[in-house]
């Protein structure tokens, strides 16, 4: 299902179908540098992770990671969305691109219409977001759509210290 479009992106829910993209993307090694290795090894885990995580967030709220494809082929080429996270009191935006379509242009076009999306059709007030002290460009881009760096946090007693940004709409 559909949830944005933007010049040269379709947003939309993941489905389980979805699978073999996700395994792809959660064993990047990028992925697990700055998000972390989720365990997932498997079309089947993958499946698991999608019906778990995003589509039970989508259910429970009416949001969560969605899956950012090229307008042009359909090519899957990242997840961007809104979480609720545990830990957080705020909805916090999240993003990871395919390494081959780092550097384009994609990741803020991405986040900056799901920012809008969070305002306009969920009205959010307030939105964080997270990244790892080491992760800079992730960093750069939460700026460039309007979050400012708040303070360092943790996310539960025994976490690393992570990075808060975040932006009153």
């Amino acid at each position: 299902m559909k949830v944005l479009e933007t010049e040269r992106l379709i947003i939309r829910r993941l489905t389980t179908n979805d699978a073999e993209f996700i395994l792809k993307l959660l064993n990047e090694p990028s992925w697990i540098q700055f998000i972390g290795d989720k365990g997932i090894k498997t079309l089947d885990d993958a499946r698991k992770y999608i019906e778990e995580g995003p589509m039970a967030m989508y259910k429970q709220i009416g949001f969560g990671l969605f899956v950012t494809e090229l307008k042009e082929n359909g090519t899957p080429i990242g997840l961007c969305g809104l979480i609720k996270r545990d830990g957080l009191e705020d909805v916090d935006i999240g993003y990871a691109f395919l390494p081959a379509f780092w550097s384009k242009g994609y990741a803020y076009e991405a986040a900056d219409a799901v920012k809008l999306y969070g305002k306009e059709v969920h009205g959010l007030k307030r939105l964080v977001a997270i990244t790892s002290p080491d992760n800079l460009s992730s960093g750069k881009l939460l700026e460039k759509i309007g979050l400012t760096f708040e303070r360092m946090i943790k996310l539960s007693q025994d976490s690393e210290e992570v990075k808060l940004f975040s932006l009153e709409l």
